[in-house]
């Protein structure tokens, strides 16, 4: 018996939000698909190169008023990058709060629009702390 990973599911309020959100991150929509049936939309997107990693969001088109939540029964997505301060301040400068700041050098939680947390962790070690990621408080939780 074998298993593999296909992708992780995540409901949506604002399919627009949501993309920008996740081509900030650095995400490419890999597939879409419109079931006018069952009146929603699912999009996928992956880091580039790894289209076996994606993300589905999954849209419904009349709307979800469970939306957004907490999501913390949802636990977190996380991706490796090659630059936790680049990538944060690139973030940070399109408007996405950063609630737990690369203090370290290895780790930071932002959060989608649709308030599912995302880990990014830095490629390989940890980089030297440095300002203004060090002395940054986190916000909200994460």
């Amino acid at each position: 018996m074998s298993i593999t990973y296909l992708h992780t599911m995540v409901r949506v309020l604002d399919l627009d939000k949501s993309i920008t959100f996740y081509r900030l991150l650095g995400l490419e929509e890999t597939r879409r698909y419109d079931n006018e049936g069952g009146r929603f939309t699912l999009v996928f997107m992956a880091p580039p190169g790894q289209p076996e990693c994606p993300v589905e969001l999954t849209y419904n088109w009349d709307g979800d008023d469970g939306l957004p939540s907490d999501s913390r029964h949802f636990g977190h997505l996380a991706y490796e990058v090659d630059d936790i301060y680049a990538i944060c301040a690139h973030l940070q400068a399109n408007g996405v709060v950063i609630n737990r700041p690369p203090r370290d050098g290895r780790m930071a939680f932002v959060r989608s629009p649709d308030n599912i947390s995302v880990e990014l962790l830095q490629k390989g070690k940890a980089k030297e702390p440095q300002e203004p990621w060090a002395s940054m408080a986190s916000t909200g939780h994460w």
